[in-house]
């Protein structure tokens, strides 16, 4: 079994204040295969001062030599790709292709793009008949979630990093051994002891200890609304910023132009990404209710189109959930679902044939939901896709707004003008028109209940600044 019990603090890998282990389970075999320290507010303290003391001399450095530690942290996860995509297939069930060409790939987009930024940045400027500049905030406290492992922590500290900030890291205690490996990565690129700190745990002890810490001028959680509520109100005390992405319940709106089997194919598969754990799934689809039938069928071709199987096998396209938790969480809305009546269109209870153990998940679509069903209200953050009948494009949007989230939207339609006037329309931070890829220059974040403040290019890079205003001394 792996070990992997100590923190890394202050530049050095260390063990805890007080002994605690949790063990790390494969979803796929729901054997336990690793074993991690858990944290406590001493751990937390601890990294906290570490990196106060870092803070004022890494706040002086010059954007050429944060520049150089970025590419090393580049070249250092370019160098450990596989092995840091073998660890996410096996701590939270990534197919280790998509593990290999997303989960990796993309966290390592997040730290070119904070070198692009930073390049060019202007840090002062002038304004009226003074000046503007911007300051790094301090020290960071930043808690990501399990699905996204990498790219959660990546989009965090790049820019953490590039505008001059330290930073304490929590990840997932579900998935944190690709984390330790980046923190190997951090440790051999050669940034100072204290800059970059690593502290395991859970959500009640240290995750809390992190948004509550005084010593803390910023925080930054990525995971449910229900935690970011308590993270928000524990940072209140101390008036720290409060950056969150939370859940969501997005909406992919099929406008009755468009080419409706290759709509629905392709929203089928965007809500299935991750095995359906994915903030921005759209898995509410909305479809004219003339073309009920024809949606059903589509979706039906898709779902059989999916290979589900042992995470490490290349052709596998689906993985298990990420804990026993989830899948009965999951099993309990599939079953919600049906009782409320709405029409099983594929899937359902149960695991998939053949899938005796792992928390594996049949790809399940249900039709004729109505919005009022839980399945149409609550994230579900698995494979599970309800399908909403429109009548009127008016109506559609509606339906679409009607949800305490807002963290992204999708509209499918062969006009791209009518397209984008109905992407204007949806209350939510990112909308995708017919398809389009990832874009990590642009902003990523919510309205509403999907949280505040934004990832991702110079949106996300600014999150990570104070702006001071410099009146007089005129030369």
């Amino acid at each position: 079994m792996m070990q992997a019990l100590q923190f890394y603090i202050d530049g050095a890998w260390v063990a805890p204040a007080v002994p605690a282990t949790l063990g790390v389970v494969n979803p796929a075999t729901e054997e336990t295969f690793a074993q991690i320290s858990l944290g406590s507010r001493q751990d937390v303290d601890r990294a906290v001062q570490a990196a106060r003391r870092a803070f004022d001399a890494y706040a002086g450095t010059s954007v050429g030599l944060r520049i150089a530690w970025l590419q090393a942290i580049i070249d250092g996860f370019r160098a450990r790709l596989p092995e840091l995509a073998r660890a996410m297939s096996l701590e939270m069930g990534a197919p280790i292709t998509f593990a290999t060409e997303r989960q990796a790939t993309v966290a390592l987009f997040h730290f070119e793009e904070a070198v692009r930024v930073l390049k060019d940045y202007a840090f002062e400027t002038r304004m009226g008949a003074g000046v503007v500049r911007r300051e790094p905030i301090g020290v960071c406290g930043l808690i990501t979630p399990w699905n996204w492992p990498l790219n959660q922590v990546a989009s965090k500290v790049a820019p953490a990093l590039a505008t001059g900030c330290t930073v304490v890291l929590k990840p997932s205690e579900l998935a944190p051994l690709s984390a330790m490996l980046f923190a190997d990565i951090v440790h051999d690129a050669g940034l100072p002891a204290g800059v970059f700190n690593l502290v395991n745990g859970d959500g009640p002890t240290v995750g809390e200890a992190i948004a509550a810490h005084p010593g803390i001028d910023m925080v930054s959680f990525t995971g449910s609304t229900t935690a970011g509520v308590r993270v928000a109100k524990l940072a209140a005390d101390s008036v720290k910023r409060v950056a969150q992405e939370l859940g969501g319940k997005s909406a992919n709106i099929i406008l009755h132009d468009a080419d409706l089997h290759a709509a629905v194919t392709q929203g089928v598969h965007a809500c299935y990404t991750n095995a359906g754990q994915n903030c921005q799934s759209p898995t509410r689809m909305l479809v004219p209710r003339a073309r009920r039938e024809e949606a059903f069928a589509a979706a039906r071709d898709a779902v059989e189109s999916i290979r589900l199987g042992e995470p490490l096998d290349p052709a596998t396209t689906m993985g298990p959930l990420v804990s026993q938790a989830q899948f009965e969480k999951v099993q309990h809305l599939i079953r919600s679902g049906i009782e409320e009546g709405a029409t099983l269109v594929a899937g359902g209870l149960g695991r998939p044939p053949r899938l005796g153990r792992g928390y594996y998940v049949r790809p399940t679509v249900f039709g004729d939901v109505l919005p009022a069903m839980r399945i149409a209200r609550e994230e579900i953050f698995g494979p599970v896709l309800s399908i909403l009948s429109y009548d009127s494009e008016d109506e559609a949007v509606a339906i679409a707004n009607d949800t305490p989230f807002g963290l992204a939207g999708f509209v499918q339609s062969r006009d791209v003008r009518r397209a984008r006037g109905i992407a204007n329309r949806l209350r939510a931070g990112r909308v995708y028109l017919n398809g389009a890829p990832f874009d990590r220059s642009l902003p990523f974040g919510g309205y509403k209940q999907s949280g505040n403040g934004r990832e991702f290019g110079v949106f996300g890079f600014e999150e990570y600044l104070e702006v001071k205003a410099i009146l007089g001394g005129d030369d």
